[in-house]
């Protein structure tokens, strides 16, 4: 099964999974690898959630755990950080000082507001809600170097009034290829994250639409991730999202070993 190089543990502050009861249930699916990527969302208000990763007690556990679970799947150990336009310094920091396979950069907050949040949308259109989230993305990538693939680029979309944006709206188009275009000229690949499906949106984050455009622009690097919060969604849709991908024009799909890309056949 395609390991999912996207999901949390309790060391989520929105997560209350056991880090064992995760990697029992990729074991039983057959998976022989995965990766975890705990958040890490800095100098935000979450309100009663703390998303500051306690990288000191993740690391020691995850190794153990590492060690512990060697000979019946390879164990990843990564991050999902929190991008923001000022915190390109910081990220850098974390990379270095942690021994992480994978990053990976996710857009959660636009100028402090979390789109999940309905108040996000309130007083003006799905449109010009969706374009600040795709600017600050890219004011984001203009900035932020230290992370491997951008995570579910159109994460907006998931919790938008409508769910869905005209590929026809001129704005999101331009400034969605210029992140693709950035990302490709940096050499960091996308996520086909396939939580989208579980939200009802009929496709993963990003759509088809912004996976085929990455594809037709050059982009190789995709990795698959459920961004799973509790064992029963491990590597869900996983069969969807490789089939949407094969229509995209993908032949491989990556995973990460010490930050370094590793290319499999879908």
């Amino acid at each position: 099964m395609i390991p999912d190089f996207h999901l949390h543990t309790s060391f989520s502050g929105d997560c209350s999974a056991p880090v064992k009861q995760q990697l029992e249930q990729a074991v039983s699916l057959g998976m022989k690898e995965l990766c975890i990527t705990d958040h890490n969302d800095y100098c935000v208000d979450s309100g009663d959630i703390d998303f500051n990763l306690d990288f000191e007690a993740y690391f020691s556990a995850l190794s153990k755990l590492k060690e512990e679970y060697k000979d019946r799947i390879h164990l990843n150990i990564g991050v999902e950080m929190g991008l923001q336009p000022f915190l390109a310094q910081y990220c850098k920091e974390i990379a270095l000082r942690y021994p992480f396979d994978f990053i990976i950069g996710s857009v959660h907050f636009v100028n402090g507001r979390d789109p999940y949040y309905p108040e996000y949308f309130k007083g003006r259109s799905p449109s010009e809600a969706y374009l600040e989230y795709f600017q600050t993305v890219l004011h984001c990538l203009q900035s932020c170097n230290d992370f491997n693939v951008l995570g579910h680029l159109d994460y907006v979309i998931r919790y938008g009034p409508d769910n869905i944006f005209s590929p026809s709206e001129e704005p999101f188009v331009s400034c969605i290829e210029q992140i693709l275009s950035l990302l490709i000229e940096k050499g960091k690949g996308l996520e086909c994250n396939t939580c989208g499906y579980r939200y009802g949106l009929g496709q993963p984050n990003p759509s088809a639409f912004i996976l085929e455009k990455y594809r037709k622009m050059g982009g190789q690097i995709i990795t698959l991730g459920s961004d799973a919060h509790e064992p029963a969604n491990i590597g869900r849709d996983f069969k969807k999202g490789a089939e949407l991908l094969k229509a995209c024009g993908f032949s491989y799909y990556s995973v990460f070993r010490q930050r370094q890309p590793v290319f499999f056949k879908l």
